[in-house]
């Protein structure tokens, strides 16, 4: 019988350690589930790894729990996660050469559309 293609992505390996399972202190909890909420599943479209059913969404939630039970704080995490996946990962990215159309395009674009509109209701006043 054939499987649906994404029960067939997933391997046969046991899920990570805190993968699904939350930490013991509440305080570290809170932490490592406010970092997974701000960033990006690698294989999901737009969603987080706090939500994604993917198994690398899972691994990427171990890591991060792992971590924060470690002692690091989440900027750190985020820091390396950013470093092994890419800017993309975030969805809070940093302000740099390669980011900033991210950050500016939509204040230009309003400002186009703002002169655009502008535009064409003085034309219509004459």
């Amino acid at each position: 019988m054939a499987m649906p293609g994404a029960l067939r992505a997933d391997s046969l390996m046991p899920a990570a350690k805190y993968a699904n399972t939350q930490l013991a202190d509440p305080a570290q909890e809170a932490k490592a589930l406010a970092l997974m909420e701000t960033l990006r599943c690698v294989v999901c479209q737009g969603q987080a790894i706090a939500d994604s059913d993917a198994e690398i969404a899972g691994d990427m939630r171990s890591m991060v729990r792992a971590r924060i039970a470690a002692g690091e704080s989440p900027d750190q995490i985020r820091a390396w996660m950013i470093e092994r996946y890419g800017e993309w990962v975030s969805y809070d990215p940093p302000l740099s050469a390669r980011t900033w159309p991210l950050w500016f395009a939509p204040i230009i674009l309003i400002g186009l559309g703002w002169l655009l509109a502008r535009g064409r209701f003085r034309k219509r006043k004459s």
